[in-house]
C-alpha cells in the first residue's frame, strides 16, 4: 500500500472517530441546552479534526455534524442546526488550513489558528443567524449575537483553549501527530 493511500485511510479512520466523539460527547452535557451553549462539546472534535486531518475532513465532519446529531438525536434543533452545521465547517476549515500552512507546528501556530477559526466560525454562524432570521420568526440581533456567540461561549473557548494543545502534546508524544520540535518542515515535504 502507497504511504499517500495509508495516510487517507488514517484521515479518514480519524475522521469518522472524531464525528463519533462529536455525537456522543454533547450527552456529557445532559442534553441541558445552557450547559452545552458553555462548553461547546461539538466544536472541540471538529477542531481536532481539522488539525490533525486536515481542512477537508475538519470541514466535512463539522458540515455533517450537527445535522446529522439532529437526524439522530433531536439536538440541535431545526431550523438552528443549519448555521451551526456551517459555523462548524467553519471552524474545521479554517483551523486545519491555517495550521497546515503553518512553517512550525508549535503551540503558537496551534493558538493562531484556532483563535482566527473560533473567530471565522463564529462570524459564519451570525451570517447564518442573519439568513434564517430573515425567512424565519427566530430573532436574531447584535444582543444576542454577542451573548450566544461570545460572552454565553467563554467557558467552552476556555476549555478549547486548554485542552486542545494538551491533546495536540499527548498525540506527539505517542508519535500519531507531529507537533513542536518533531514536526517535519512542511518545506523539505
Amino acid at each position: 500500500m502507497s504511504p499517500k493511500s495509508k495516510s487517507y485511510i488514517k484521515d479518514l479512520t480519524f475522521s469518522a472517530m472524531f464525528l463519533a466523539i462529536g455525537l456522543v460527547l454533547p450527552f456529557f452535557t445532559g442534553q441541558l441546552h445552557a450547559l452545552g451553549n458553555m462548553l461547546l462539546p461539538m466544536h472541540l472534535p471538529v477542531l481536532l479534526c481539522g488539525l490533525i486531518c486536515g481542512w477537508q475532513y475538519g470541514g466535512l465532519v463539522g458540515l455533517v455534524l450537527p445535522l446529522l446529531r439532529n437526524v439522530l438525536f433531536g439536538m440541535p434543533r431545526m431550523p438552528l442546526a443549519i448555521p451551526m452545521a456551517f459555523e462548524l465547517a467553519a471552524y474545521g476549515l479554517i483551523v486545519g488550513y491555517l495550521y497546515g500552512r503553518s512553517k512550525w507546528k508549535c503551540v503558537l501556530a496551534l493558538y493562531r489558528s484556532l483563535l482566527i477559526a473560533m473567530v471565522g466560525g463564529r462570524i459564519v454562524w451570525a451570517a447564518g443567524r442573519v439568513i434564517l432570521a430573515g425567512v424565519s420568526n427566530v430573532p436574531f440581533g447584535w444582543q444576542v449575537f454577542l451573548t450566544a456567540g461570545f460572552v454565553e461561549a467563554v467557558p467552552g473557548i476556555i476549555l478549547q483553549l486548554t485542552l486542545i494543545p494538551v491533546i495536540m502534546v499527548a498525540l506527539d508524544r505517542t508519535g500519531m501527530v507531529p507537533f513542536g520540535n518533531n514536526a517535519a518542515d512542511p518545506e523539505q515535504a
